[in-house]
């Protein structure tokens, strides 16, 4: 059961980068409480089918979005995609985004750095400047899924917060431009979390014992979040709960950024 924060809700919410552990949890939390949901995928098509297939058993409306959304006519296309299949959009999040090893910046050369940007930042841009349209009709709202790093930086973790930076960058300014029509846009910024992208820098060995034990003690709740928790702070900000609060940066990483 759901709690009903999305019910009588006009269209949808369109969720990019649903088959990763974060987008994947949003796509459930949004669906369960009331939202139908259209979530994009880049390549991992199993993953896709297998959540519409979960949710579908559910009796809530779920549609899946092959998209590059580094791509400007393919994000486009699912904005548009979304609107005509469910009649509007009243929520958008970001939460795509590509695995990003943790680096010096020393080691990361200026052509990989655009990539990261072009993956990253460019990706967000080419799904919110289509999307201000229904946003505005529907009086709605988008939640970017950045990073805690952007408020306390941990060495190695210059590509993705220099990327996840510039989208909060243009958060902010959607923030203050749109407002007038009624529209939100605001951030939410993980810390340490035991899936996703940290899971898969402790399987890869990026992140080893000492350096596990010693990032705990550098969060004050001394343990790791999950994906869910990143879910349940991008969906109350998308609700009418949330209806006062726009441009803002939202960390859930355990007092991390303190």
């Amino acid at each position: 059961m759901h709690d009903g924060d999305f019910t009588g809700r006009k269209g949808a919410a369109l969720v990019a980068g649903g088959t990763g552990a974060i987008g994947a949890a949003i796509v459930r939390t949004l669906a369960r409480r009331g939202s139908a949901v259209a979530f994009t995928y880049r390549s991992n098509e199993s993953a896709a089918h297998d959540l519409t297939a979960e949710l579908a058993t559910e009796q809530v409306q779920v549609r899946s979005l092959r998209a590059d959304l580094a791509d400007e006519q393919d994000a486009a296309a699912a904005v548009r995609d979304t609107v005509e299949a469910f009649g509007g959009l009243h929520t958008l999040v970001y939460a795509a985004g590509p695995h990003v090893p943790m680096v010096h910046l020393s080691q990361v050369p200026p052509g990989r750095y655009r990539e990261q940007l072009h993956t990253d930042a460019l990706a967000f841009y080419n799904l919110a400047h289509p999307a201000l349209t229904a946003l505005r009709e529907s009086g709605g709202n988008a939640v970017a899924v950045t990073t805690a790093a952007t408020r306390r930086y941990p060495v190695r973790d210059g590509l993705s917060s220099g990327t996840k930076g510039a989208v909060e960058a243009v958060v902010r300014a959607l923030a203050a431009e749109e407002g007038r029509y009624g529209v939100r846009f605001n951030c939410v910024g993980p810390g340490m979390l035991t899936d996703g992208i940290a899971a898969r820098l402790i399987s890869d060995g990026e992140l080893n014992d000492d350096a596990l034990a010693v990032t705990r003690r550098n969060i004050p709740l001394r343990r790791f979040g999950s994906a869910q928790d990143i879910a349940e702070a991008v969906v109350f900000l998308a609700s009418d709960r949330a209806g006062f609060i726009t441009g803002q940066h939202l960390s859930v990483d355990g007092g991390y950024s303190v």
